[in-house]
């Protein structure tokens, strides 16, 4: 399957396309409205590209660990995770509720480019095919 790029290298350029797409994101919010607001939305999408980082990081080495202490580390690392992620938002809107939605933009950035590596992956799958 010469030509085909490998997941590995799919699930490394995932984080710099929500970096990207937070990055114009950003300047349109620049644009359009506050400088804090588009740093928000830039702090949403480093966000979601770290979480997404330390997300691909773990499974890795989930898969490559002894299976019964990969299970109790992978749910302590996954409650981490989730109070990590929990306290962030706490933190923006308890002291910048006015640019939560911001964040939320950037933090979301994550979807799209899902969508579209999803999209890509299906219609190299369906050239394949044919």
């Amino acid at each position: 399957m010469e030509g085909w790029e490998s997941d590995e290298k799919i699930l490394r350029r995932i984080p710099w396309e929500i970096l990207g797409i937070s990055g114009v994101l950003c300047l349109g919010a620049v644009i359009l409205f506050k400088v804090l607001s588009g740093l928000f939305v830039l702090l949403g999408g480093m966000a979601a590209a770290l979480g997404f980082a330390w997300l691909r990081n773990s499974v890795t080495k989930l898969l490559k660990s002894d299976q019964r202490r990969a299970v109790r580390t992978t749910v302590m690392l996954y409650g981490l995770r989730l109070v990590l992620i929990l306290a962030l938002f706490s933190i923006i809107i308890l002291f910048f509720s006015a640019h939560i939605y911001a964040f939320i933009i950037g933090f979301s950035t994550v979807i799209p480019v899902f969508l579209v590596e999803a999209a890509a992956a299906l219609s190299r799958l369906k050239q394949w095919k044919s």
